[in-house]
């Protein structure tokens, strides 16, 4: 495993203050190593999106982080903590080292402006000592690094599909040469054959610039694709965390299982899609013990009492693997 690159400890965020504050994240600890694309999957609401606002200072009140750490490993050794950082450092951090793809790519660039205005504001911004035909020139490079003519500089977003708008937001993102891409959910409004070639673009450029990506969506049919490792989120919580293929070969947490049983196979005999009963849970009324054991359907006595920790579970010796779940790990004392 190489070097982290980003790490998140114990890292808790509530929506509100007081006794009506509904608690989004909780106990969050996560690892991202350099050159790494890890996946974070669950259903809508389970706290995704709300980690990478958290993660990039971009969480809008009521929002508010209430303990935990969140530290960039330079390539030198230096440690920077994002959580401390003021308003102009975070100005300097956010895009040169840092940089967040969001969700919807007509909602993210402004309909009024040009490809290039955008592009190359961020270099005006960030660099400058740059003069103006360089900023040009860097914004052809971007948009050929992603697929894109450059005589598309001087289109507007409403004159590009969704696939090329989504592709102007990553090369956006890349126009800085980042360390790390948070990608939120980018090719959710995209059809599936789109979606591929957006996948089969950001895996090339990952290997040619070296940079790493969290990579966030509901669909885990995708992270197996193309992530080194996924990360499990239900209820504000990591439930589990494993190497893609071992998440598809051998899911541990029920949830995990039923997500990917919720899509159909690419290959092999046909099977009946199971999907989830229920419903995820709302934050405000969140159930005691473990918060998926409503809709379990191998939840036994412990699991409606205590909650499990995020551990490797018992006997566990091959790849580095953790699971928040009673029927992997022992049951609490004095719980049967």
């Amino acid at each position: 495993m190489s070097e982290p690159v980003l790490t998140i400890s114990d890292l808790h965020v509530d929506y509100g203050t007081g006794d009506d504050a509904v608690h989004a994240l909780r106990a969050i600890d996560l690892t991202l190593h350099r050159g790494e694309v890890l996946g974070l999957a669950g259903e809508s609401g389970s706290g995704k999106s709300t980690l990478a606002y958290a993660v990039t200072r971009l969480l809008s009140p009521p929002g508010v982080i209430t303990g935990g750490d969140v530290h960039y490993h330079r390539r030198d050794g230096e440690k920077v903590d994002i959580l401390s950082l003021s308003a102009p450092e975070l100005r300097a951090f956010r895009w040169a080292e840092l940089s967040i793809v969001f969700q919807g790519a007509m909602n993210s660039l402004n309909p009024v402006h040009t490809v290039r205005s955008q592009l190359t504001d961020v270099l005006k911004a960030h660099r400058p000592e740059m003069k103006r035909a360089e900023r040009t020139d860097r914004a052809k490079e971007l948009l050929a690094l992603v697929g894109i003519s450059a005589d598309r500089l001087g289109a507007y977003p409403h004159q590009l599909s969704g696939g090329m708008r989504q592709r102007v937001m990553i090369a956006m993102a890349l126009a800085l040469e980042p360390e790390i891409v948070i990608m939120d959910e980018p090719t959710t409004a995209l059809d599936v054959v789109m979606q591929r070639q957006i996948l089969r673009q950001l895996v090339k450029l990952r290997e040619q610039l070296g940079f790493s990506v969290v990579f966030i969506t509901h669909d885990i049919s995708l992270l197996i694709e193309f992530s080194d490792r996924i990360a499990i989120m239900y209820g504000g919580r990591i439930v589990e965390e494993a190497g893609a293929a071992d998440i598809y070969r051998d899911a541990r947490h029920p949830y995990s299982d039923g997500l990917l049983h919720s899509f159909p196979a690419l290959h092999g005999p046909r099977r009946e899609l199971a999907g989830i009963p229920g419903s995820p849970p709302h934050l405000a009324a969140m159930p005691a013990g473990c918060a998926f054991h409503p809709r379990c359907p191998r939840a036994f006595d412990p699991c409606a009492s205590r909650v499990p920790m995020l551990t490797r579970p018992a006997g566990e010796t091959a790849e580095p693997r953790t699971v928040a779940c009673w029927l992997h790990h022992a049951a609490p004392t004095g719980v049967r």
